[in-house]
């Protein structure tokens, strides 16, 4: 049985790439603008997404939200939160309570 790798997409930079959701993210692009360094750089594309799209970029704003408004944002699951604890802890910071 021959599985389908997903429809033929081509991003706005011209990569060429197979994707089977709907999702629209491009990952070629998406590898390409992963922080190198920082919180950010320790999650998923789709955790790194959330935050950056609720304006999270840095841990003093990190530190403003609780565990529970973390999870109900879309793609921030439950392997995020010890990742996000920790590098507050590191700064002597913790999520809200």
């Amino acid at each position: 049985m021959n599985k389908s790798p997903g429809d033929l997409r081509t991003c706005d930079k011209g990569h060429r790439y197979y994707k089977k959701s709907d999702c629209p993210t491009c990952p070629k692009c998406e590898k390409e603008r992963k922080p190198e360094s920082g919180f950010l750089s320790q999650l998923s594309a789709p955790a790194r997404r959330a935050l950056e799209i609720n304006g999270i970029h840095s841990l003093e704003i990190l530190a403003s939200f609780s565990e529970k408004k973390l999870l109900k944002l879309h793609g921030v699951g439950p392997a995020s939160i010890p990742k996000l604890k920790a590098a507050l802890k590191e700064q002597g910071m913790s999520l809200k309570q």
